[in-house]
């Protein structure tokens, strides 16, 4: 027995991450979220060439695929990288077939071989983060399809908010930044009350303070993985979508595990709420109706039996009517062939990371 449902939608990943799998172990074992970004995906971002990261979105996006995500918005970040990433992140989505929103996160973290894990919202913009920018507009402009990214205001200054947010409203879209993530993001929502639109994506929002405009992001593997604490994303009155951070975009997968994990918060939720965080990334992809998947269960489009049945697998899919995937597998490209070529990517990378 098969049913099918429409394509589902990604809300927040870092297709750059995919390669991270196997990447050498920190000298030091972090400690807190902080030392995490700092020993772990700081390092990882920053030693990102075009090629890897072509490998490393294709691979990712390609996943997404054969697990019924037909659209992904990314947030991206390659300090050494900078022009022309978004590009390569588009390329290798639309050879994969996989819709993009796309946007390169804008820090003041990084400028001129200097890294820093706090930003002083007081200093003057850096050279990084005005690189990031440049990037962000040019492939606005150019008829890319995204937003302006942001990492997050703890290592940003007040005048690199403000540009973002001004470069947005530009570009008539919104802003796609972490928000709260961790306790040393915890002055956030002080610093982008004034900013925020309806049309933001805010993602984590697990230390946020106040209500701010704009659709919550929650990532609930991810929150866990990181021990950053539980979002709770009910307690606001937002649109929430669920989002992977990188962690794959299995978003089947993703919902139950958010399922869960707000039973465990309270106990009278049912998945129906989760099932509507799934729904809800769509109007950033109105097109997306077009898409269908085939599953492997006869019942997945019910919130109680998708919840609690394991074992449900992707077994078709079709993009604006095409069949791209069949039986499990896609049929307009070599899947093996990615993941040889991401292995390489990733043995390349991972020599670089053990060298630092």
């Amino acid at each position: 027995m098969s049913f099918q449902t429409q394509g589902l939608v990604c809300a927040h990943h870092h297709l750059y991450s995919s390669l991270a799998r196997g990447m050498p172990a920190p000298e030091v074992t972090p400690h807190s979220f902080l030392s995490i970004l700092e020993n772990v995906w700081w390092k990882l971002d920053v030693a990102l060439d075009l090629d890897t990261l072509y490998w490393s979105a294709a691979l990712g996006a390609a996943e997404a695929l054969c697990n019924g995500t037909t659209a992904i918005i990314d947030h991206h970040e390659s300090p050494m990288a900078i022009d022309g990433s978004l590009d390569v992140i588009a390329d290798a989505c639309s050879m994969v077939g996989v819709k993009a929103n796309l946007s390169y996160g804008v820090t003041d973290r990084w400028d001129h071989s200097t890294i820093r894990s706090k930003v002083s919202p007081l200093s003057p913009m850096t050279d990084g983060a005005k690189r990031g920018l440049r990037e962000n507009e040019r492939f606005l402009r150019a008829g890319g399809r995204g937003m302006v990214g942001v990492h997050a205001s703890f290592t940003c200054t007040d005048e690199t908010l403000d540009g973002a947010a001004s470069l947005a409203d530009s570009m008539k879209t919104g802003v796609h930044i972490h928000v709260a993530e961790g306790l040393d993001d915890k002055d956030s929502g002080a610093r982008l009350q004034n900013l925020a639109k309806d049309n933001w994506l805010l993602v984590h929002a697990v230390h946020l303070d106040r209500p701010l405009p704009g659709t919550i992001v929650h990532n609930p593997r991810s929150n866990m993985n990181n021990s950053v604490g539980y979002a709770n994303p009910v307690r606001f009155s937002n649109d929430i979508a669920l989002g992977t951070d990188g962690i794959g975009a299995d978003m089947l997968e993703e919902a139950r595990l958010a399922y869960v994990r707000l039973r465990e918060s309270d106990v009278t939720q049912t998945p129906e709420t989760v099932w509507q965080w799934l729904r809800n990334a769509e109007k950033f992809f109105p097109e997306i109706g077009k898409d269908s998947v085939t599953w492997s269960y006869d019942n997945v489009d019910s919130p109680w039996h998708a919840a609690f049945t394991p074992g449900i697998r992707c077994v078709e899919v079709r993009v604006d009517g095409n069949l791209v995937v069949d039986n499990g597998k896609p049929t307009h490209f070599d899947m093996n062939e990615i993941r040889s070529k991401a292995f390489e990517a990733a043995t390349k990378l991972h020599k670089k990371l053990a060298l630092r």
